[in-house]
């Protein structure tokens, strides 16, 4: 049949409009979801005929085909853009799937704060306004021994806001080899730029000594930076300085001293056998004046980015206009609230905060569930489908412990005259999808991401897939 044959064929979009308004499964839908995917499905089938007839059937521009072809691109429009996923990568807190879930408490509290007032400005005893930053303000001060704290909405920006009220227009002098680069190709010298303050980069990529710091020294240094790198690690032959005598060297020429943690701990990681990473504790302990970190990296919280500190600083900083703009809302401070109060049990705190709990999970615990995930496989009696638990790496990801690998078991699956990366295709459209990764031209899942009661949708898309084939 020729292109204008079947392009004559196309219904136009007042006449489909007619036909689904005599069709009550279309009642739900706003009309204007309705002529955009009326529009988009002609839209798509003018294409197809025009690049070649012979991609398109006749069948294909049956009244019956077009319009279940529109029901289905309505039903995506309709849909949330963001969905839940499956994380089936083995990256503990992966950026590009949401990092840290939630303690559940957190999500109750989330919950209840989202649909009623609150008091996220108002002094309950004094019925004045009150202080945003008070709510959790006691509780860093409590686990972390600092004199004072706030919050605002993301590391980068605390960072900045420190910046910008300590270091605006003065020297501040970092380690070369600390300036790191972040997620999304932001700079700690980009963000330096933006807070006025003016770099003064010392030693060198390798090996950087207190000398270095203190011969850099001028009648206008600001400030002294620790960046901490958690997002990579430097090994062989090299040198740097510590917190504690970076702060010594503070207090001899009255300038104070600020650690960027990055990812930061309440938690020391050696006790379970996995790497040392410096706590929030630890550099508080030292004497700096101010340290910010991660809310929702390795303290397995919401984004944020935290400020601790003493308080003649904290009480600068937070008089700044720029904590306007940072500010953290009030959705975010209910789960912040939450986890932080999880902290207060140490002994306990694993089991609350599922990343703290994926990182520590044991590999015989991954075994056992990649043992169920196989079983319930297994039964669906998929003959061209073949199975395989195998020994994984898993990572904590998110630019933290860069050098922990975290020994896992995994499902790889192979499906007869099916490629991995359509098999993988298949997985990531499937709701909720599912996302693994390919390794040596194999599907696999690694289990210490993927939670108990996601096994069974994980094996309901299997089978799912399977009915299509």
């Amino acid at each position: 049949m020729k292109k204008q044959t079947l392009l004559r064929k196309l219904p136009g979009i007042d006449i489909v409009m007619e036909k689904m308004k005599a069709d009550p499964s279309f009642e739900n839908i706003p009309k204007s979801v309705l002529v955009r995917s009326s529009r988009l499905v002609v839209e798509d089938l003018r294409s197809m005929i025009l690049e070649s007839e012979t991609s398109v059937d006749k069948s294909d521009l049956s009244e019956a085909r077009i319009l279940s072809s529109i029901k289905n691109r309505a039903n995506e429009i309709m849909s949330t853009n963001l969905k839940r996923t499956i994380n089936a990568t083995g990256v503990v807190i992966h950026t590009n799937l949401g990092r840290s879930l939630l303690p559940s408490d957190a999500v109750q509290n989330m919950i209840s704060i989202a649909g009623r007032y609150s008091n996220l400005e108002f002094n309950l005893e004094s019925g004045t306004r009150g202080s945003r930053y008070d709510i959790v303000e006691d509780l860093l001060c409590e686990i972390s021994g600092a004199e004072s704290a706030m919050v605002v909405n993301n590391n980068a920006g605390a960072v900045l806001l420190c910046l910008d009220t300590i270091a605006k227009g003065k020297k501040t002098i970092v380690s070369r080899g600390e300036l790191v680069e972040i997620g999304g190709s932001f700079r700690i010298p980009d963000v330096m730029s933006k807070s006025g303050a003016i770099l003064k980069e010392v030693g060198t990529t390798n090996r950087t000594h207190l000398k270095d710091y203190a011969n850099a020294i001028e009648t206008d240094t600001g400030l002294l930076l620790k960046v901490h790198t958690s997002n990579y690690s430097l090994v062989g032959f090299t040198a740097n300085v510590s917190l504690k005598e970076l702060v010594d060297l503070g207090e001899k020429y009255n300038i104070p001293v600020m650690e960027d943690l990055g990812s930061g701990t309440f938690i020391d990681f050696s006790k379970y056998g996995l790497l040392k990473e410096p706590t929030v504790q630890e550099s508080v302990a030292s004497g700096a004046d101010v340290i910010t970190f991660s809310g929702d990296k390795l303290l397995g919280g919401p984004q944020a980015g935290l400020i601790v500190g003493k308080k003649e600083v904290l009480d600068r900083i937070k008089k700044n206009p720029l904590t306007r703009a940072l500010r953290i809302d009030k959705l975010t401070l209910a789960a912040l609230e939450s986890t932080l109060r999880l902290y207060r049990d140490p002994e306990s705190v694993m089991d609350h905060i599922p990343t703290l709990h994926m990182l520590l999970c044991p590999v015989g615990h991954i075994q056992k569930r990649a043992k169920r995930l196989e079983k319930m496989l297994k039964r669906l009696h998929i003959q061209q489908m073949h199975l395989k638990i195998i020994d994984l790496s898993s990572k904590a990801g998110g630019g933290s412990l860069p050098l922990l690998n975290l020994p896992s078991k995994g499902l790889e699956i192979g499906i007869h005259d099916m490629t991995a990366n359509d098999l993988e295709k298949q997985m990531r459209s499937h709701t909720p999808p599912i996302i693994g990764r390919i390794e040596n031209d194999a599907f696999i899942m690694d289990l210490r991401t993927v939670q108990d009661d996601e096994l069974t949708l994980i094996a309901n898309a299997i089978q799912n897939m399977n009915k299509r084939m």
